[in-house]
């Protein structure tokens, strides 16, 4: 299954706390990965920024939640426990908890108003709503995702249109960017001068040239078949060559991907969205119009033992 909302977490987190017991709050997580059956993939999954996983995102905010509706109390840092109020509420037998039927008890109302409170601009006198089935993450990453695929696509787009002497200039400065070729001046002249039956350019794998990689890279408008990867291949064994990087503006056929996993030389094939989005990480082609940083707090600082 795909990993569940905060809301979905929030009845499981309220019913383990049930035995009136203290709870530590990684225990719980482990506990409810497994009620939720969640592979090891789901939850490994990072939020963009990479600072944490993203189940254990939304059980931290389904815990923050039961508590700002004074439902689970926190007896000491890293654990909880339910509270009265939160037993009468199981009690009730509910098939879900969600933030609106949190919006029954004063104090998930008085911590609603807080948030409008501050997040309100002088002019504005709409309120400011927790998202039904996203955590302030959720969203982040949401609108994150969606600038990315919208950049990824421009980029493409623009490297589509460029003409074949900026393209090669664009691989040459991607693969400065990734830790290739020691630096532009000497990638740049490996680039587009061996013309070796199939062979575009030549690139060291590392500042000191211990290893070179042959490259190959075409803008075309249909996909890249096998025997494209074949030649490639060819042109490689005729080298001695054991790397080699295929760079397409297009796409490439199964036939193409299931050859180069099988031959013996090793081929990295990289086609139109890859190139993009290499491009988007390595700030190739792009530039930040703007930075946010999304902190938490430092529990440790907090810890008075």
């Amino acid at each position: 299954m795909s990993i569940p909302n905060y809301q979905t977490i929030m009845l499981p987190l309220l019913r383990l706390a049930a035995d009136k017991q203290e709870h530590k709050f990684s225990d719980s997580v482990q506990y409810l990965a497994e009620q939720f059956s969640l592979t090891d993939e789901e939850k490994g999954e990072l939020l963009p920024s990479g600072t944490q996983a993203v189940f254990n995102n939304r059980v931290g905010w389904a815990r923050s939640y039961l508590k700002q509706a004074a439902l689970l109390s926190s007896p000491k840092r890293g654990y909880f426990r339910i509270t009265e109020q939160g037993l009468n509420l199981l009690a009730e037998q509910p098939e879900k908890i969600t933030s609106t039927l949190l919006e029954r008890y004063s104090e998930f109302q008085e911590f609603r108003n807080r948030k409008k409170d501050q997040s309100k601009a002088p002019e504005e006198n709409e309120s400011t709503h927790i998202p039904e089935n996203e955590t302030p993450e959720d969203s982040l990453a949401s609108a994150y995702k969606l600038l990315r695929k919208n950049l990824e696509d421009e980029i493409l787009s623009s490297v589509r249109d460029s003409s074949p002497s900026f393209f090669e200039r664009l691989v040459v400065d991607l693969l400065v960017k990734m830790g290739y070729g020691g630096n532009r001046q000497d990638a740049g002249r490996a680039l587009g001068k061996s013309g070796d039956g199939g062979i575009d350019g030549i690139i060291n794998e590392d500042q000191l040239g211990l290893d070179v990689i042959y490259i190959q890279a075409k803008r075309w408008e249909g996909v890249v078949g096998r025997p494209e990867i074949q030649k490639f291949a060819g042109a490689l064994q005729g080298q001695r060559a054991r790397k080699g990087v295929f760079i397409t503006t297009s796409g490439f056929t199964k036939e193409a991907l299931e050859y180069a996993s099988l031959i013996e030389s090793k081929i990295i094939l990289i086609d139109g969205e890859k190139l993009a989005s290499l491009m988007a990480e390595h700030n190739v082609g792009v530039a930040v119009v703007g930075k946010y940083e999304v902190k938490k707090i430092d529990s440790d600082y907090f810890d008075e033992e």
